[in-house]
C-alpha cells in the first residue's frame, strides 16, 4: 500500500473533517463554539476510554520485559528531547532562554489527542498494536517538564520551584490521573470490564472524538489569530523539524525493542507530538515568567495539524512498510 492511500483515508475521515470544520469556521469568524463544560467532558471521556481499553489489553497479554523496556525508553526520550529542542531553538529563533526552555518542554512531552487520533487511524486500517502503549503515553507526559526546569536554571530566570513540587503538580494533573487511573482499572477488571463497558468506551468513541476534534479545530483557529506574530518562518520550521526528528529516533528505538508495526507507529506519534494541555498547566507554576503563547502557538497551531494531516499517515506508512 502506498503512502498516499492511507493519507487520503485519514484526511477524509470524519474526525479530521470535523477538525477542519472547526478551524475553518473560526478563521471565517463564525460564532461556532463548544460549551466549555461539554469540551471538558469530551476530554475526560477520551482519556477514560483510551486508558481503560489499554488496561484491558495489558490484562489480556500480561506484563513482560518488553513493556517495561518500552516504558523506560519512552520516559528517557521525553527527558532528553527538550535538550535537543532547546539547542535547535537557539539556532533558529531569538526567543528568550526561558521561553525557549518552555517551548522545549512542550516538545519533550506528548499530545494525548494526537495519540488518540493515531489509535483511531490504526483501527480504521485494522492494524493491531500493544495495549500498553497508553502506559507509555502516560510515562512521557512529565519528564520533559523537569528537563525544561534544568535548562531554565542555567539562564537568568527568576526563582524556579523545587522539582518535587513540579513532579507533584504534574502527576496530579487531571489528564494524567484519569489516564493512569482508567488504565489501572482496566488492568484490574480485564475482559469482564471490557465486556461491561463496551457500549460506552468503544461504540461511542468515534462520534465523541469527532466532537472533540471540532472543538480542537476551533481552539487552533483562535490560537492562530492570537499568536500569529510568533509564527516566523524559522519558528514554523522548528515546529515541523521536531516531530520528524522525534519520530525518526522513536522508530529506531521501538524497532530495536521489537514492537509491532502498530506499536512502532504509536511510539513515533508520541515522540513526534507536542503537549498543549499538561505542559502549559504545569509551566504556570514552574516557569511563570515564560510567555505561554509561544509554546501553545507552535504546538497547537503548527505541530498538531501537521501530525494530524501528514504525520500520522506517514508514521503508519513507515512502520508498516519498512519496520514490520
Amino acid at each position: 500500500m502506498s503512502f498516499f492511500e492511507p493519507a487520503i483515508q485519514n484526511l477524509l475521515s470524519p474526525a479530521i473533517l470535523f477538525f477542519s470544520l472547526g478551524l475553518i469556521a473560526t478563521l471565517m469568524r463564525s460564532d461556532l463554539a463548544v460549551p466549555e463544560a461539554v469540551a471538558k467532558f469530551l476530554a475526560l471521556y477520551l482519556l477514560f476510554s483510551i486508558g481503560f481499553r489499554g488496561g484491558t489489553e495489558i490484562a489480556h497479554h500480561g506484563v513482560d520485559g518488553r513493556m517495561l523496556l518500552t516504558l523506560a525508553t519512552g520516559a528517557a526520550l521525553s527527558f532528553m528531547t527538550p535538550f535537543a529542542a532547546f539547542a535547535l531553538l537557539k539556532l533558529l529563533s531569538r526567543f528568550r532562554p526561558v521561553d525557549a526552555a518552555a517551548v522545549s518542554a512542550h516538545y519533550g512531552s506528548i499530545s494525548i489527542v494526537t495519540f488518540i487520533a493515531a489509535t483511531s487511524a490504526l483501527g480504521r486500517q485494522s492494524i493491531p498494536y500493544e495495549g500498553f502503549m497508553v502506559g507509555v503515553a502516560a510515562a512521557m507526559e512529565t519528564p520533559a517538564i523537569l528537563a525544561a526546569l534544568l535548562i531554565a536554571q542555567r539562564g537568568p530566570t527568576d526563582t524556579v520551584p523545587k522539582p518535587s513540587e513540579i513532579w507533584r503538580h504534574s502527576f496530579l494533573n487531571g489528564s494524567v490521573v484519569i489516564l493512569i487511573g482508567a488504565l489501572l482499572i482496566g488492568v484490574i477488571t480485564g475482559q469482564r470490564g471490557a465486556t461491561a463497558l463496551k457500549p460506552f468506551v468503544l461504540d461511542l468513541f468515534p462520534g465523541l472524538l469527532c466532537l472533540f476534534l471540532l472543538d480542537i479545530g476551533i481552539l487552533v483557529g483562535r490560537g492562530l489569530e492570537q499568536g500569529r506574530k510568533y509564527l516566523t518562518p524559522s519558528a514554523g520550521l522548528f515546529a515541523i523539524m521536531m516531530p520528524l526528528s522525534g519520530a525518526t529516533v522513536a522508530a529506531a528505538l521501538s524497532y530495536a525493542i521489537g514492537l509491532s508495526a502498530g506499536g512502532i507507529a504509536l511510539f513515533m506519534t508520541l515522540a513526534a507530538s507536542a503537549s498543549y494541555i499538561a505542559v502549559p498547566a504545569a509551566l504556570r507554576l514552574a516557569l511563570p515568567q515564560a510567555n505561554p503563547s509561544i509554546g501553545l502557538t507552535l504546538s497547537l497551531g503548527v505541530t498538531f495539524p501537521f501530525n494530524l494531516v501528514i504525520g500520522i499517515p506517514l508514521y503508519i506508512w513507515v512502520a508498516t512498510r519498512f519496520l514490520q
